[in-house]
């Protein structure tokens, strides 16, 4: 594996902060409408907990989710090489 350009570097990095604040956004927001509705219903104390630790629970599942598709989304190296035409024996007209 060579060495990456600065471009290519940047544009990792551009991603990778692009997957960590979209995923702590939709974390947020599963995690305010679990554990919010605990509040806005005004439910005893003990449900109210249940659905913090709920709420916490699918925030990390949806922000560890959101990371990995985001960041597995992101083309490789190996995705740069040209690719055969779609028929053997015949070439597309941008080849």
């Amino acid at each position: 594996m060579g060495t990456r350009s600065r471009a290519e570097r940047d544009a990792i990095t551009i991603e990778i902060g692009y997957a960590l604040a979209s995923a702590l956004f939709a974390a947020a927001v599963v995690f305010g409408a679990i554990a919010g509705s605990g509040y806005a219903l005004e439910l005893p104390y003990p449900l109210r907990r249940v659905l913090l630790l709920l709420g916490g629970g699918c925030a990390l599942i949806v922000f560890v989710w959101r990371t990995v598709h985001v960041l597995w989304r992101f083309p490789h190296d190996s995705d740069r090489v040209p690719r055969q035409p779609s028929q053997p024996g015949r070439t597309s007209p941008d080849s």
